[in-house]
C-alpha cells in the first residue's frame, strides 16, 4: 500500500496569495477560495534545492499551509521563513501550536475508509491531495478560533464580574473595542474560512465531491462551525446586554444632571423674589 502524507499548519489569520504568486512567476489572480499549489522548479527555488515530483505545498488564504510528503523540519522551516516576508506578522518560533498531521494510503483496498490518522481509498486521484489538504487547512484554522473563543469568553466573563460588584458603567471605547474582536471572530469564521464552501473541482468530479463530503463529515466542520456560530450569537447578545445597560447609566447620568440644573434655577429665582439675590 502506498502513501501520501500531510502537515497542516495555521500560521496567521490571513495571507496574500497574489504577492507570492506574482514572486514565483504565477500568472494568475487568486481568490479567497483558491489555494496556491507550488511544486516543481518554482517550490525547489523556494526551498533553493532539488524537491520530489509528490511534493508539494499548498497556502490558504485564511492563514494556513499544508506540506504535502516533506518529513524534513528545515524545509517546512525554510518555507515559512519565505512566506514570512509577504507577512511579516507570522511568528515561525510558535507554528507548532495550531497544527495537524494526516495520511492518504491508496491500494490494496476495496473501499474508503476514514481513521483519524489516515483515509484509505482503493486508487489514487490527483484530487486527492488538494480535497485532504483543503480539509485540514480548515480544521487546524478553526482549532486556531475556536481558542481566541475562549480569550473573548474570558474578557467577557470579566466585563459580567464588573457588573455584578455594581460597577456599572463600562466605557464606549472598551465596548467598541470588544464588539470589534467578535466581529473579526466571526469574520475569520465565516466569511474567510468559508467552511460551506467547496472546491471547484468537487463541482465538477462527482467521486470527488463524495469524497470531500465525506472528509468534511468525518473531521466535523460543519458541526463545529454551527458550535461556532451559535457561540458568537450568544457574544452579540451579552454585547448587546452590555450596550443597553451602558445606555442606561448614561442617559440617566444625563437626566439627574438636568434635574439638578432645573433645581439651582428654581432656587435662583425665589432668592431673587426674596431680594436675597440681586
Amino acid at each position: 500500500m502506498k502513501e501520501v502524507t500531510f502537515k497542516a499548519y495555521a500560521i496567521t489569520n490571513e495571507i496574500d496569495l497574489n504577492q507570492i504568486a506574482i514572486h514565483c512567476g504565477i500568472p494568475k489572480k487568486y481568490t479567497w477560495e483558491q489555494p496556491l499549489i507550488l511544486k516543481g522548479d518554482i517550490l525547489a527555488a523556494i526551498l533553493k534545492r532539488p524537491v520530489d515530483g509528490s511534493q508539494q505545498v499548498l497556502v490558504f488564504s485564511f492563514g494556513s499551509i499544508v506540506f504535502v510528503n516533506y518529513s524534513r523540519p528545515e524545509d517546512i522551516k525554510s518555507f515559512l521563513s519565505y512566506v514570512q516576508a509577504f507577512e511579516p506578522d507570522i511568528n515561525i518560533s510558535n507554528i507548532d501550536r495550531y497544527t495537524d498531521d494526516y495520511r492518504l494510503h491508496y491500494g490494496e483496498i476495496e473501499t474508503m475508509e476514514l481513521t483519524d490518522e489516515y483515509v484509505e481509498v482503493p486508487e489514487y486521484e490527483e484530487f486527492h491531495p488538494e480535497l485532504i489538504a483543503t480539509v485540514l487547512a480548515k480544521s487546524v484554522a478553526l482549532e486556531k478560533i475556536e481558542e481566541q473563543l475562549g480569550k473573548i469568553h474570558d474578557k467577557l466573563e470579566n466585563m459580567i464580574e464588573r457588573l455584578e460588584k455594581g460597577r456599572l458603567r463600562i466605557g464606549n471605547k472598551e465596548l467598541a473595542r470588544t464588539t470589534a474582536i467578535i466581529l473579526r471572530y466571526e469574520y475569520n469564521t465565516l466569511g474567510y474560512i468559508m467552511i460551506l464552501d467547496k472546491p471547484d473541482i468537487t463541482w465538477s468530479i462527482s467521486h470527488a465531491g463524495e469524497f470531500y463530503d465525506k472528509m468534511l463529515e468525518f473531521f466535523e466542520l460543519n458541526d463545529r462551525y454551527k458550535i461556532l456560530k451559535s457561540k458568537t450569537d450568544l457574544l452579540h447578545h451579552i454585547m448587546e446586554g452590555f450596550s443597553t445597560i451602558s445606555h442606561s447609566i448614561r442617559g440617566l447620568f444625563v437626566e439627574w444632571i438636568i434635574v439638578i440644573l432645573i433645581v439651582i434655577e428654581v432656587v435662583l429665582t425665589v432668592l431673587q423674589i426674596a431680594g436675597l439675590l440681586p
